[in-house]
């Protein structure tokens, strides 16, 4: 590891020799016409990333990317704006960081896999003070090329991995777990350790079996625990006399339970539970783990997941996502802070990360918007200036993005299907459209921010629409039920409906639609150009779903029997019991009618999807579709991890769309 390097001059003129050349930009148009930008400015690995702010607010950590550099950890000493690199390594880059106190951060590095993906190096576990000194590796990993000292003491098994960084409270220390016992089928506990990451040496915690989520208190002992046996979850509460109390058991599958989160320094416990169909904000009763009272934050359209922004005397604020992320401020004097950086930064949504002690007059400020990837600052409240430290992708230009809106669209039953439209630069109407629906499926898909995927195809003259189908998360308990068995039936509706909306509201053209997605997204294109061949000229499958029954049955699949039985066999069908539902709802059953143009790409080292699935839909469709593509990245997963891998498939995609649908 090389460190300490330093140089002169401010802060913008360090970043900008870091990062010198590491932007990409498109290549010449014919006959002089301005360039489209080239797929490597969207899938690029992020330049500057992860900037955070120091406990005590004197400092900034960030990950620092370079043309043909690995991805180092970088340190800014905002009182003397003088930079330092903490910890660069010739043979890989540094994947993620925390503060641990003041001075001390501990890092990961990224994983690497063999050809069979297996993990070949671990990513491992470091820690290093923010000049470069006392660097120490925690956790083993099984190249010797990183060389680290370790403290004298036996490193951490490659299998541990980091509950918590508190950043306070505890000096040098965090909490560190361990699988008990693992296998494809289970794993039986968690172990929990208190580490430091000075000596290495590490404490075992008391902690109930079963565990599967830690809340930390104030003083950075645990505090809630939520247990997971047999689909039931339940949460435990430590006594003041240091016992755990097990509250009530609730399978999240069929009903809305509590999730406790946080604890504030005045011991107030913090969480979400129900109300009125959604998730919402509340103060929890420390004893009995109940919410207290009116909620502290709630949304009538949103279920509200926040993280908590707080100093050491009393909780700031509430930042969730919405349509797009907005800050609570309990505190009168951080909506003063938040409203005089918004009039810096009109165009932007501003993130502020103040300190959580001391007297520094320092804050960082993360903007992003819909057509602009985060920009960090930092703003000096005793000065009232702000200077850039860098962007995430430096070769983006704003004017050659589209712009973002959400939308709610009756589907055909009159459920409101959350949506967001962009339209490509300059807008227009009757425009060729991309539907590209998210994976999961039972998770959240769009957000107001930059999205790389989005801002390509906008870039390339397409509106791109989001539907936020049922059985997606973050739009109430309603919207998420109404997904249960419902894969090729109502979910594919919801997406036809609001396809059917974009074209009924003159956005896009009807003889110019394209449907694309990945995982569960694969799987929607393949029902749209089954259900629904006259609505899609084409489709763009990548790592999709061709039969759920796969998803219980194949040899290489990575899902545990926790999440067949419990999970999948209630939500999509049970493999058993409902065989016929199952077979109604695998492409490979409607494959003869799956007739438009396809492209499809697979993982050759995916297990979640294996390619068998790709193959087997393949075999199906070709006799009769003469216009399928068909791709296996060999060395790729479920998605793409390469920078080439990306750029070599958003190309495909580029051309595949401009033949299909790219021309009136």
């Amino acid at each position: 590891m090389k460190r300490w390097m330093s140089w002169g001059a401010t802060a913008a003129g360090v970043w900008a020799a870091l990062l010198w050349g590491a932007g990409v930009a498109g290549a010449a148009g014919p006959s002089g016409a301005a360039a489209l930008p080239a797929a490597e400015v969207f899938f690029q690995e992020p330049t500057f990333q992860q900037a955070l702010l120091s406990p005590d607010g004197r400092k900034v950590a960030m990950l620092i990317g370079a043309k043909d550099k690995r991805r180092r950890l970088a340190v800014l000493d905002l009182d003397t704006l003088k930079p330092a690199v903490a910890a660069d390594f010739d043979g890989r880059d540094v994947r993620w960081h925390r503060w641990v106190n003041d001075q001390r951060l501990v890092f990961s590095l990224e994983w690497e896999v063999d050809t069979r993906g297996r993990a070949e190096n671990g990513p491992g576990l470091f820690a290093v003070n923010a000049d470069g000194s006392d660097y120490r590796a925690l956790m083993a990993t099984q190249r010797s090329w990183v060389n680290a000292p370790d403290a004298g003491v036996p490193l951490l098994r490659g299998n541990s991995f980091v509950v918590n960084v508190p950043g306070h409270g505890l000096g040098n220390d965090i909490y560190v777990g361990r699988a008990g016992e693992v296998s494809r089928e289970k794993v039986d506990y968690i172990d929990v350790q208190r580490l430091n990451t000075r000596t290495g040496r590490v404490v075992d915690v008391d902690v109930p079996m079963h565990a599967r989520n830690w809340v930390f208190g104030h003083d950075g002992r645990p505090l809630a625990v939520r247990s997971v046996k047999a689909g039931l979850h339940a949460w435990h509460l430590r006594q003041p006399d240091g016992r755990w109390q097990k509250g009530a058991e609730f399978d999240p599958v069929l009903q809305s339970g509590t999730a406790l989160q946080w604890q504030g320094p005045d011991g107030s416990l913090y969480g979400v539970a129900g109300h009125g169909g959604m998730d919402a904000v509340f103060r929890f009763d420390p004893v009995t783990g109940r919410p207290m009272g009116p909620p502290l934050a709630s949304s009538p359209h949103f279920d509200l997941q926040p993280s908590y922004i707080a100093n050491d005397k009393k909780l700031l604020g509430l930042r969730y996502t919405v349509d797009a992320e907005v800050t609570q401020w309990l505190d009168p004097e951080l909506q003063a802070l938040q409203a005089d950086v918004d009039k810096l930064l009109p165009a932007t949504s501003n993130r502020l990360s103040v300190p959580r002690h001391g007297d520094s007059p320092w804050v960082l400020v993360q903007a992003v918007a819909d057509v602009q990837p985060t920009l960090s600052y930092v703003y000096n409240r005793s000065t009232r200036k702000l200077a850039r430290l860098g962007s995430s992708l430096p070769a983006i230009d704003p004017r050659q993005m589209g712009q973002t809106d959400f939308h709610r669209i009756p589907a055909r039953d009159g459920l409101p299907i959350p949506t967001y439209l962009t339209l490509p630069p300059g807008g227009g109407s009757k425009l060729p459209l991309v539907v590209l629906v998210h994976g999961g499926p039972w998770v959240r898909g769009g957000h107001w921010q930059f999205d790389p995927e989005v801002q390509f195809l906008a870039s390339r003259g397409y509106a791109v629409l989001q539907p936020e189908f049922r059985g997606s998360t973050g739009f109430g308990r309603r919207h998420f039920e109404a997904g249960f068995k419902q894969w090729g039936l109502a979910m594919q509706d919801d997406v036809a409906d609001a396809t059917r909306w974009a074209v009924a509201q003159g956005h896009a053209d009807p003889a110019r639609i394209c449907i694309a997605g990945a995982s569960y997204g694969g799987y929607a294109v393949l029902m749209g150009l089954a259900r629904d061949g006259d609505l899609y000229r084409c489709g763009v499958n990548w790592v999709g779903v061709t039969d759920p029954a796969l998803l219980f049955s194949s040899s290489w699949s990575d899902i545990n029997e926790e999440g067949k039985t419990y999970t999948l066999a209630r939500m999509i069908g049970d493999p058993v019991a409902e065989a016929p539902l199952l077979k109604a709802a695998s492409a490979l059953t409607h494959a003869g009618r799956i007739r438009r143009p396809l492209f499809m790409a697979y993982g050759g080292l995916d297990t979640r999807v294996p390619v068998e699935h790709g193959q087997r839909l393949l075999d199906a469709v070709k006799p009769h579709n003469h216009d399928v593509e068909w791709l296996v990245y060999p060395n790729e997963g479920h998605g793409w991890f390469k920078l080439e891998t990306r750029v070599d498939f958003w190309n495909r995609v580029d051309r595949f769309l401009a033949r299909h649908i790219g021309k009136p």
